[in-house]
């Protein structure tokens, strides 16, 4: 990003530290990564990162990563409240996700 504004692209095809793999084998080192994926969460790519628990589900606290640094949930089903996974709570989730993010950037 260059120009103050995010790039939008596919899914990544691996992840290690602050550096991304792309489908055609290039690497990029990261700052963040916001993954928009819909209304059910289709998140099977974490779990070669060890991200999801045995049923799939993000290994979290509160929306935070238990097992990944800088990474955070938006949007899941009971993540912090009833309205988590509504438009009428996410929004105190992704705020709470951004001050985590930032804080695990500013250690950077």
């Amino acid at each position: 990003m260059t120009s103050g504004r995010p790039d939008r692209r596919p899914v990544f095809t691996g992840a290690s530290g602050t550096k991304v793999t792309w489908t055609d084998g290039s690497a990029e080192e990261v700052d963040a990564i916001v993954l928009a994926t819909g209304y059910r969460p289709d998140l099977d790519y974490l779990a070669p990162l060890g991200a999801l628990d045995p049923t799939g589900h993000p290994r979290h606290r509160e929306g935070l990563s238990l097992t990944l640094p800088g990474l955070a949930y938006v949007g899941l089903e009971w993540q912090r409240s009833l309205s988590s996974n509504s438009l009428r709570g996410v929004g105190r989730d992704a705020a709470r996700a951004a001050r985590h993010i930032a804080t695990c950037l500013s250690r950077a």
